[in-house]
């Protein structure tokens, strides 16, 4: 065959996944908050959507604006009547010459028919003037970390270029207080000199909180001692083999430090007072709780009943009365085919918001099935799930149900977990004919046997396995042990029998 370009006609067919597909695969694994964030994205450029009332019927495709007007105008006739009564009460005080007040004894305080009015709006949550007052200004702003420094700084230092340095120190620290960056790459970024830069560093080391600016932790923890004039030679010897006190090497650190066990139990007692992260009561994010997508709850016949938390699925709505009225108005072809974008935009999201629903509902139902053990007993009957076994039972594919169980959250009688919680690898039985064992009940049981072990018998991990393999049948091996002890960040039996000990003594 000659090599050469040439034309050629192939018919094939292809599967392609259109943007509003590809949008709908998105939709399943956000977040409600991100879901939250995307339908008011939605809301406010697609004119034909509306946010419906999750706690009654909404009849959007009807007169829901007129249903929405009358509690606005009956609270207007409200203040109307109401203003009516004060100036009645005000010009019947009036004719008898004496004040209001001695009338009205419960209107004492209020100067004018007006401020009296206000009140009352006020106390409805309704603004009176041009701008309605927002709760956000009404809470309490907390100080940053940086702003709490700045004003100290300013007070300590009067140079120009002293302040500047300063501020790119502030800049560079982490959430504990530390400098995350070395000083000589601020002395490069700033044009100046190393010996600058730390002649500052060592000015402000004296700030709110104290041990602020530090580097390491032993410079924090030296930093609040001198502060309490506590740091001595032998003290800073310690702080300089601080590794020794977390590896429980007293012995060693007695040798190297020169003092004997009294002097190192009232050190380490000093040390225990202080704060390792200074910086840490500063942080700027407030906690946000976690909110469940969906509920498992314990049905009166028996099994589980699965609901959708309602509070977090956003409800909307396709205004159709609003579409026809716009519709019949339209004469140009760019208005007619703006309306029918937005007409299939929003069937889009209402279909795709109510598919996610149904999905998620699915999958926590067939996750419920599998896991009842858990719901009922706890992690010690977590059975062994993958994302297979459920996409084979709600007829998904594996990605599918990646997604769903990805941010989402359900609350269950055995506490609030997230979906993805549940799927854990299998351990086999070291019996035959036994079911296998999640890899979390095994966790789960390894901690339940270090923290009852006897503080002068501690249990190794050979014999940790010895003794899953003979009472729980699970075959497991020493390294599994170790692998799974050291992610739940439970030490050696070495270090821990030096803890207990310390605590014994």
């Amino acid at each position: 065959m000659a090599i050469g370009p040439r034309l050629e006609l192939r018919q094939a067919q292809t599967l392609k996944l259109t943007p509003q597909l590809m949008q709908s695969i998105k939709l399943l694994q956000l977040s409600h908050l991100e879901l939250s964030t995307f339908v008011e994205s939605e809301l406010l450029h697609n004119p034909l959507l509306e946010r419906g009332d999750p706690d009654g019927d909404n009849a959007v495709d009807n007169d829901q604006g007129d249903n929405e007007a009358q509690p606005a105008a009956s609270e207007t006739q409200d203040i109307v009547s109401r203003s009516e009564q004060m100036e009645s009460a005000v010009s019947l005080a009036g004719e008898m010459d004496t004040d209001a007040s001695n009338l009205f004894p419960e209107q004492v305080g209020q100067d004018s028919v007006s401020q009296s009015t206000t009140s009352w709006q006020e106390s409805r949550g309704q603004s009176v003037g041009p701008e309605k007052a927002e709760i956000d200004q009404y809470v309490s702003s907390q100080k940053s970390l940086g702003d709490h420094l700045i004003e100290q700084v300013q007070l300590i230092l009067r140079h120009p270029g002293d302040l500047l340095i300063a501020s790119a120190i502030i800049e560079n620290l982490n959430e504990a207080g530390y400098l995350d960056t070395e000083l000589d790459n601020i002395a490069e970024q700033l044009g100046t000199e190393l010996g600058h830069v730390e002649a500052v560093l060592e000015a402000i080391q004296g700030c709110d909180p104290i041990g602020i600016f530090a580097r390491s932790v032993p410079e924090c923890l030296a930093i609040q001692l001198r502060e309490k004039d506590r740091l001595d030679p032998m003290m800073q010897s310690l702080l300089d083999n601080i590794d020794l006190v977390a590896a429980h090497k007293f012995k060693e650190l007695m040798a190297l430090i020169r003092c004997d066990q009294d002097d190192l139990k009232d050190m380490l007692t000093e040390i225990k007072r202080l704060n390792p992260r200074p910086g840490a009561s500063f942080e700027g994010s407030a906690i946000q709780s976690v909110v469940p997508d969906v509920h498992i709850r314990p049905a009166n016949g028996g099994g589980w009943q699965i609901e959708l938390n309602n509070e977090v699925l956003p409800n909307v709505l396709i205004n159709r009365t609003y579409y026809a009225e716009i519709s019949a108005k339209a004469k140009k072809g760019e208005e007619k085919s703006y309306l029918q974008e937005c007409m299939q935009t929003a069937n889009w999201l209402t279909k795709s918001l109510d598919q996610r629903a149904q999905t998620i509902l699915k999958v926590t139902s067939e996750i419920a099935r599998l896991q009842d053990g858990f719901l009922v007993h706890g992690v010690s009957h977590l059975k062994p799930m993958t994302l297979k076994m459920v996409a084979e039972a709600v007829d998904m594919h594996e990605s599918t149900i990646s997604r769903v169980t990805a941010n989402k959250y359900v609350s269950t009688p055995r506490g609030l977990f997230e979906l993805r919680y549940f799927f854990t690898s299998a351990i086999s039985s070291s019996t035959n004919g036994d079911d296998d064992h999640s890899a979390e009940a095994v966790r789960h049981e390894i901690k339940q046997l270090i923290d009852a072990e006897d503080p002068k018998k501690i249990l190794s991990d050979d014999k940790i396995a010895a003794i899953l393999n003979e009472k729980h049948q699970m075959g497991v091996a020493r390294r599994t042990v170790a692998k799974y002890r050291e992610a739940m960040g439970i030490p050696s039996s070495v270090l821990r029998r030096r803890q207990k000990r310390e605590l014994l003594s």
